[in-house]
């Protein structure tokens, strides 16, 4: 399993982006799949920057792993800021207009329906939110 390390704010996305498309193009992903884990990948990270440590700035560690059989990725998001279950909310109600929805929910409930296994738990004072996604 490999991963990083990096401060926790939004000018280092791409550098995460990087670190996870790096193992995903190493495992010949699919363009599609691909696009759909960093679009997951950068609303979770955007949120542990925006709101974990607010208004400080702490480390987010990323960790990666690709398993053979069957052939899926998993990416997990550890931070030690505020204790917070994103899959504690409700989904939103997505079939009202967006002027009657409330604010806030919609990026973590796409993250649940483009991704095969979402999970989150709070372990020895860390965060660790994880998905997971077939490469096949």
């Amino acid at each position: 399993m490999d991963k990083i390390t990096i401060e926790a704010k939004v000018d280092n996305l791409n550098e995460v982006l990087a670190f996870v498309d790096e193992k995903l193009e190493a495992n010949d992903c699919p363009m599609k799949v691909q696009m759909q884990i960093d679009v997951a990948v950068e609303e979770i990270f955007v949120n542990i920057a925006s709101y974990a440590y607010n208004p400080e700035i702490g480390p987010a560690t990323i960790s990666c792993e690709v398993s053979e059989d069957p052939l899926e990725v998993t990416i997990s998001f550890m931070d030690s800021g505020v204790p917070y279950d994103p899959l504690a909310k409700e989904d939103p109600d997505v079939t009202l207009s967006a002027e009657e929805r409330q604010i806030g929910g919609l990026g973590i409930y796409m993250v649940k329906k483009s991704m095969d296994n979402v999970s989150y738990e709070y372990r020895d004072g860390q965060n660790i939110f994880t998905i997971k996604k077939s490469l096949e």
